[in-house]
């Protein structure tokens, strides 16, 4: 004699969740906000904000400003004479990790920023052009543009 194995009848369980539809006109707001919010953060991290600012020319012909380091480099974009050296004072208020640090490729430098203090950098822009700066996670940036 053999023995048959029958497996047991199929259950439907309900499912987990319901989907609720969802009128056209809310459904198409949302989807525009979303691209909207979208917009406005890779215009935030890659556009451009501003023409910059002009460092000041101070002792023995070096070319001074001081950074604002509190959610971004304030200002962001500055101007100087190329062939001039530069100093850079930042001054960083904002406690996050991302910021305590910030880097110049171009030069080959790094420099520590304490929280509540201000550090100063000296670099030589030989020639004109932008010389990019950031944090060392590369999210926050700022430029050095030598004319």
């Amino acid at each position: 004699m053999t023995s048959l194995c029958v497996a047991p009848p199929l259950v439907l369980a309900a499912p987990l969740w319901r989907t609720i539809p969802q009128p056209l006109a809310l459904q198409v707001l949302v989807t525009a906000v979303g691209l909207a919010l979208i917009v406005a953060e890779l215009w935030w991290f890659l556009g451009r904000h501003g023409g910059g600012v002009v460092a000041s020319e101070g002792e023995q012909g070096v070319q001074e400003i001081t950074i604002a380091v509190a959610g971004g480099y304030s200002p962001s974009q500055i101007r100087v004479k190329a062939g001039r050296p530069v100093r850079l004072r930042f001054h960083r208020t904002d406690p996050s990790g991302c910021v305590a640090q910030v880097v110049f490729p171009d030069f080959q430098r790094t420099l520590d920023l304490p929280l509540g203090a201000t550090t100063s950098i000296e670099l030589l822009p030989s020639r004109p052009g932008a010389y990019p700066f950031h944090c060392g996670m590369n999210m926050v940036r700022g430029s050095l543009v030598a004319e």
